[in-house]
């Protein structure tokens, strides 16, 4: 009987262990028999955030597929990406641990997290744990880059609501500004609440008016903003639709409607047609969809060429073309640098020697997204912090009928 009481307890010890061995962790090397560098990464390719996956999914293909077609991360022909790993969330945070063990386990060495904020809350915690890379597109949220593995080419939210107040301080003094928000949504509250502390107190109290989710009836909300020059719109862009679509015949048509990067695609809304808002329609970006000239043009062209018209093509993406080359760029840089790699080093050691040089005040990178420089490219950094620095621009979606 003692006999088989410690026979069970020391089977009961090695099952444990093998669970805590399936769950990543510790010194497994799951890249050890890559022969290309693997970048993945979880998002929405179904579902009602699909559009933003999309188009991230693409552009990150596009920009791999470039740089391996101009010989690789070196340009030498001695080191490849492999083909981009992205596997579907659906915009659902509990489908992200799956996600992110089928990613690690799979051997992705180097991450673009997710692509939206609420999944990405779940990837932040389980990369940290596993010291795995993580350079997101469009994940906004202020926690994401918690934890010193994490940075983000999007701008986080509370420097999207400060940077919005602070063209409004500039640019609408005098005007009534309105504010129409989603108060169970933390995107949407979180904007706001430093795009008010940010407004020049000269507007005085901004007013507001919150829907929560399920909400479609806007008929109030619009009778609540009626009055205003300018309605503040930190939300995504189906309920931006919806509320602008009733908004028709009673919101002032020389309003100006203003959101920030969840407005992205709205243009691109089914059964939505901007063109009978009579309003403008804008918001802070750090991409302009429309660009004529510059890397950003250059990158639509390639992009429509590689996928045709239909695409979704958004700054969402055109962040992930730029997480991709700034990768390449913090490749190259840590090898000048007398860092060494392989293309099957592990996930963690990347990780470690892409954490410094991120963080380096040398490390400028020059991409599609942010204010373009006279070259055409921006300049874009980071710091300890996570967060990104490069120049806003505002985009204007539609402008606001000649007849207003």
């Amino acid at each position: 009987m003692k006999f088989t009481k410690v026979l069970a307890l020391v089977l009961a010890c090695v099952m444990c262990l093998g669970v805590l061995a399936s769950c990543g962790g510790g010194d497994v090397n799951y890249a050890k028999d890559n022969t290309k560098i693997k970048i993945g990464a979880s998002g929405p390719l179904t579902g009602g955030a699909a559009i933003y996956g999309i188009a991230v999914k693409n552009s990150a293909a596009l920009a791999i597929k470039e740089i391996n077609a101009a010989g690789g991360i070196f340009g030498d022909g001695s080191m490849f990406f492999d083909e981009l790993v992205m596997t579907d969330d659906k915009h659902d945070p509990t489908l992200v641990a799956a996600n992110y063990a089928s990613l690690y386990e799979g051997g992705v060495q180097i991450t673009l997290g997710t692509v939206t904020t609420g999944p990405a809350l779940e990837f932040k915690d389980l990369s940290h744990d596993d010291n795995v890379f993580v350079l997101t597109p469009s994940a906004s949220g202020d926690a994401v880059p918690e934890y010193d593995n994490a940075f983000q080419m999007c701008f986080a939210d509370s420097n999207q609501g400060t940077a919005s107040a602070q063209y409004f301080n500039e640019n609408y003094q005098g005007k009534k500004v309105g504010a129409f928000y989603k108060s169970d949504d933390e995107y949407s509250t979180g904007i706001l609440a430093k795009f008010e502390e940010a407004l020049d107190a000269s507007f005085g109290t901004v007013t507001k008016a919150a829907f929560v989710e399920g909400d479609s009836d806007f008929s109030q909300h619009v009778q609540n903003l009626k009055e205003c020059d300018i309605i503040f719109m930190p939300i995504y862009y189906t309920p931006a639709s919806q509320f602008m679509t009733a908004g028709i015949g009673t919101i002032k048509n020389n309003a100006i409607y203003y959101g920030c990067d969840g407005l992205d695609g709205v243009d691109s809304v089914k059964n939505f047609d901007i063109n009978t808002i009579p309003q403008e329609v804008s918001y802070l970006s750090h991409f302009n969809s429309g660009a004529t000239d510059g890397a950003a043009k250059t990158y639509i062209n390639a992009y429509r060429e590689e996928y045709g018209a239909d695409a979704p093509l958004n700054q969402f993406g055109a962040a992930a073309y730029d997480c991709v080359y700034a990768i390449r760029d913090a490749l190259v840089a840590a090898k000048a640098a007398g860092k060494t790699f392989e293309v099957n080093t592990s996930a963690s050691d990347f990780c470690d020697i892409l954490k410094d040089i991120f963080t380096s005040d040398s490390f400028v990178f020059h991409g599609v997204t942010g204010a373009p420089e006279a070259d055409g490219k921006s300049n874009i950094s980071w710091n300890s912090t996570g967060y990104v620095n490069k120049e806003a621009v505002k985009y204007i979606v539609k402008e606001a009928n000649e007849a207003n």
